[in-house]
């Protein structure tokens, strides 16, 4: 039996459950569901389960618009903002249109019918599903484990091996000396929390990141609650945390040796003595090349001063029975290593996609607004910001696509694709960053162009206009289930753009 529905929604994150609030708030005529791979909702953060894991956005951004983040904390712990989630989810109704243990393994879209017909694995059970447009807010890394590099000698080593993705929650560190690999936001979160609890901690970098120290409580945000009512002072702080962002990420990238000489003197005033800025604080690429670690509080830099935490800067040459032979020569003795290495980077969830019997690989298409691809009818991928909070993007996607929906229904019109015309030739990666696990994604995520309506612009307040109030029509072709002009050459010819 298949179960059709007007729209079909992968994945019940922090995506997902935006997605359906817009989704039922727009358009309640339609029908929809959400298809969850995992037993919860939440995505992110019921995934991640490690010591302090936590928001590396600040939540009054991070939060939806229609359900604002009301405690004081700007920086939030994993399990207030799943509570945060779930509350949302409930809230709204959210929850009950929530489909879960479905792992969805393909989709196939026909222009005779205009329709997806979905594929789903739910245990031992395939299930299929018939939709008019399908929504993947399946984020971009893979769920079923992080990057590891090829270490060698891994498997001589005594202790355990762990991924933060993957964290065991019987692990007890206490009174263990535990070596965290990384230095990005994962490691950073990791390491002051493990040192809190008990743990001898040394975070081991190949090279530094970029760090700046926030207060995790807003004192702005309390004074402005106090002094305004709730719906104005939300929207006030909102944007004055989205401007704090742009500003500073526009400030960097245009001046970035004063950008650096700020981040670099502000770790200089928090961590004193303890470490070395020039050798451990002190990146060698420019500012938002790749993203900031946030610090709440300091919290980092408290664990170094203390001594329950150290930084080596150096390169692992192989891993021995009691810890990690380095490049240096150095032997750092460890009972836990934890390899914060990173995501292994997936595009739409890694479902396979096909068009009129002729396969898609995202990887050769251009990306149509930020979230559709050339040549794919009724298909969005919500995708967030770089250099802000993912929720800004997504909710901007999600009021695009019930925008599309509703030019679709006043058009009388069954389906829309994205058509490139006039390209330049021009190929750049979606995501601009120089961060390893978007390198190592090279060659398996999309591609965006040169000029609108190609382009993800990393800019909010540009595309809180566009996504908006821009011509739905531009560089889109319509047609009608039967007597369309069917896809086939669509597809074929935006694969081969891609790839030129």
């Amino acid at each position: 039996m298949v179960e059709h529905v007007d729209v079909l929604i992968v994945g019940a994150g922090l995506s997902g459950i935006g997605a359906a609030y817009r989704l039922q708030r727009e358009h309640p005529e339609k029908t929809f569901a959400l298809l969850e791979a995992r037993q919860h909702l939440g995505g992110t953060w019921d995934l991640y389960r490690y010591p302090g894991v936590r928001s590396d956005s600040d939540m009054f951004t991070l939060g939806y618009p229609f359900r604002p983040w009301r405690r004081s904390e700007a920086i939030a712990g994993g399990a207030e903002i799943l509570h945060y989630l779930k509350d949302t989810a409930r809230e709204f109704g959210v929850d009950e249109r929530i489909r879960y243990g479905m792992h969805v393994e393909r989709a196939a879209w026909s222009s005779d019918d205009a329709l997806w017909t979905v594929t789903a694995r739910f245990g031992p059970e395939t299930l299929r599903f018939t939709c008019r447009f399908l929504y993947l807010c399946t984020g971009y890394y893979s769920y079923e484990g992080g990057y590891r590099p090829d270490f060698e000698g891994v498997d001589a080593f005594a202790g355990p091996v762990i991924h933060p993705q993957e964290w065991p929650a019987e692990l007890d560190y206490r009174h263990r000396t535990v070596v965290v690999i990384g230095s990005g936001a994962t490691a950073i979160s990791l390491v002051p929390a493990l040192a809190a609890g008990g743990a001898r901690v040394t975070m081991l970098q190949r090279s530094p990141s970029y760090i700046v120290s926030l207060s995790a409580s807003d004192g702005f945000a309390d004074a402005v609650r106090r002094a305004l009512p709730a719906r104005v002072a939300n929207r006030i702080i909102r944007f004055a945390h989205l401007v704090q962002t742009l500003g500073f990420y526009q400030f960097a990238r245009r001046l970035p040796g004063p950008a650096t000489r700020w981040l670099i003197n502000g770790v200089r005033r928090r961590a004193g003595s303890a470490v070395s800025i020039e050798r451990d604080f002190t990146p060698l690429y420019k500012p938002w090349d790749q993203r900031l670690c946030v610090v709440p509080d300091g919290d980092l830099f408290a664990a170094l001063r203390s001594g329950s935490a150290t930084i080596v800067t150096d390169e692992v040459r192989r891993f021995t029975a009691s810890g990690i032979e380095l490049a240096s020569g150095r032997h750092l003795d460890a009972d836990i290593v934890v390899t914060a290495t990173g995501l292994r980077i997936v595009a739409v969830g890694g479902i396979e996609l096909e068009v009129d019997g002729v396969s898609v690989d995202p990887a050769d298409r251009l990306v149509y607004k930020g979230l559709m691809f050339a040549g794919v009818p009724n298909l969005a991928w919500c995708v967030g910001y770089t250099n802000a909070s993912w929720t800004l993007r997504a909710d901007l996607s999600s009021r695009y696509v019930c925008r599309l929906l509703s030019y679709l229904d006043r058009a009388g019109v069954d389906m829309a694709v994205p058509v490139v015309r006039d390209d330049d030739g021009l190929r750049r990666p979606i995501l601009p960053l120089t961060s390893g696990y978007i390198r190592r994604a090279a060659e398996v995520l999309p591609k965006q162009g040169s000029r609108p309506p190609w382009v993800l612009r990393q800019n909010y307040l540009r595309e809180a206009v566009t996504m908006r109030w821009s011509r739905v029509t531009r560089s889109m072709r319509f047609g009608h289930a039967g007597r369309a002009v069917r896809t086939r050459d669509w597809a074929r010819n935006a694969g081969a753009r891609a790839r030129d």
